[in-house]
């Protein structure tokens, strides 16, 4: 199975976090799944890190690397495909996820509501 992690996902996976549940903590595990994470969320955490709003040590980049996880790259296509979602979210990180997700196959693992109620792609729920 091929996963995408929403930012926060990546944050408790790689901090150790207590909040991902044992099915999202056994889905990354799996050696079996393919384990995705988005320059959306790279591009995120170096945003919120910037303005104070999230204490992130180190570099994302190496986060993905060392957890063994695999870069997405935001291709043309999908900064289109999020522009024209039929969804009213508009966090622009969340929209290039569910993009990204659905162009390629991917389950989206996440913790979001607003998430939660866009069904037209796979998820499974992160939060405990």
């Amino acid at each position: 199975m091929d996963l995408l992690l929403d930012t926060s996902v990546l944050l408790w996976w790689d901090s150790g976090a207590a909040e991902l549940t044992a099915a999202s903590r056994a889905a990354i595990a799996d050696p079996s799944n393919n384990i995705y994470v988005s320059a959306a969320s790279i591009w995120e955490i170096a945003i919120k890190s910037a303005k104070g709003k999230l204490r992130f040590a180190g570099r994302p980049s190496d986060a993905i690397k060392s957890n063994g996880f695999l870069p997405l790259d935001i291709a043309p296509s999908h900064a289109e495909l999020a522009g024209a979602l039929d969804w009213a979210h508009p966090d622009p990180f969340d929209r290039m996820l569910v993009a990204q997700a659905a162009s390629g196959g991917m389950v989206l693992l996440h913790a979001d509501s607003a998430i939660a109620a866009y069904k037209a792609v796979p998820q499974l729920w992160a939060r405990r």
